[in-house]
């Protein structure tokens, strides 16, 4: 009886081993194939360069020949001739350039970081360099580069559980009920405080087609600081597209095939140089993302001189036509770190009525019409979801247009 004890001791022993070493040999069967799987990925998203630019905060940006960019990935992309220029240019894109400009301090130049040590030469696109590390903080390869589901702000939602079940909190000014072929904005930069890596903090402009369900169709623009994606908390220019409310289709700037870049001089993703300051100098960003009425392509430019490129309209169901909704303003996410509100800010960090030099505002907001022409928005509305966290106040005058104030900082007294 001893000795079949002991017998019995000795194969759990030996069965124990041989289960640890399968782990083992499974857990390293499974590193090596993450980084065959990351290491595919990178030689799939950085294309050989020209020439290369290091930038101050570390970014390496990659001058890709033009017809070499990820765009061209696309498998409907392939004969695609690119197209340099829009055909039009809105009606009136000029007119407000010529109002007085009553914050002199607002209109500071603003730059990319990068442009300190270099520029790409004619027929190159600046592209980020996507990193191993990038890669490794999504939570897969499949997912890098992409938001989360449901990170939309629906305005008059009757499902209170929405923000809570996609931690996205905003506050936004918007205009709905028209067909809309374009919008603009002139956007304040900051650089607010993100609390915990996972969690980000943008100001952007939407432009929306479609219902709210999984059709949902969306083209982004503006300005983000985004640990999780960019490894650092600078504030950084960014796009993003999705024609299936975020789930297959669409990423941030470049690192999927899409969105066609036609300029040398800005990088998507790069780091915005100067931000402003609380009572401070003010810098701002012009953005404007509209549909040229002969191709059918959605155009961006960014700031007066730089047309960055175009997302083909065939990338689209509903904004194939025409977009729905307009949307301007801030968004956060709010991870409830240690089970209460997070303290990452939006816009300033600072609440609406702080007013400029102070709080983060957008101004000379404006939508395209059906006839080219750029438009004060009619019946602005605005939302957020806990206005004691993050809150909006509109305003309208001669030098700014319709504007209005924004953000906040999140945990407060009154906001837990």
């Amino acid at each position: 009886m001893a000795r079949f004890s002991r017998k019995r001791g000795a194969f759990a022993i030996v069965f124990m081993l041989v289960y640890f070493i399968s782990l083992a040999c499974a857990a390293r069967l499974s590193v090596s194939r993450q980084k065959l799987e990351v290491e595919k990925h990178l030689k799939r998203v950085n294309k050989p360069p020209i020439k290369s630019i290091e930038s101050a905060d570390g970014d390496i940006i990659d001058c890709v020949h033009i017809s070499q960019q990820p765009a061209f990935d696309h498998p409907f992309l392939k004969d695609h001739k690119i197209q340099m220029r829009p055909n039009y240019h809105p009606e009136g894109l000029y007119d407000e350039e010529k109002l007085s400009t009553r914050s002199k301090e607002s209109t500071n130049p603003i730059t990319q970081l990068w442009h300190m040590n270099g520029r790409c030469p004619e027929d190159t696109i600046p592209v980020r360099r996507t990193k191993k590390d990038d890669v490794l903080r999504a939570s897969s390869v499949k997912r890098y580069g992409k938001k989360k589901h449901r990170a939309i702000p629906k305005p008059r939602s009757t499902d209170p559980d929405l923000t809570n079940e996609s931690g996205h909190q905003h506050a936004i000014a918007y205009v709905e009920g028209n067909k809309y072929y374009g919008a603009k904005a002139t956007i304040n930069v900051w650089e607010p405080k993100v609390q915990q890596s996972n969690e980000f903090s943008l100001s952007q402009l939407w432009i929306l087609g479609g219902s709210f369900g999984e059709d949902l169709n969306s083209i982004e623009a503006g300005w983000q600081v985004s640990p999780d994606l960019y490894g650092d908390n600078n504030t950084r220019l960014f796009t993003y597209w999705t024609s299936d409310a975020y789930q297959a289709t669409g990423c941030y700037n470049l690192l999927c095939s899409g969105f066609i870049q036609v300029s040398s001089a800005i990088a998507m993703g790069a780091s915005i140089s100067p931000v402003s300051a609380y009572r401070n100098s003010q810098y701002d960003i012009n953005i404007l993302i509209w549909k040229d009425p002969k191709e059918g392509h959605w155009w961006m430019q960014f700031g007066n001189d730089y047309v960055l490129g175009y997302w083909p309209s065939f990338l689209f169901s509903y904004l194939a036509e025409s977009a729905s909704m307009i949307e301007w303003g801030g968004e956060v996410v709010n991870s409830q770190p240690d089970g209460k509100h997070t303290a990452t800010q939006m816009g300033s960090g600072r609440f609406p009525e702080e007013g400029f030099g102070k709080s983060s505002y957008f101004r000379n907001i404006q939508v395209v019409d059906s006839s080219n022409n750029l438009k004060s928005p009619k019946d602005l509305g605005t939302f957020t979801e806990q206005s004691n966290c993050y809150d909006v106040q509109t305003g309208s005058n001669e030098d700014w247009g319709h504007h209005f104030y924004y953000g906040g900082p999140g945990r407060n007294p009154n906001c837990q």
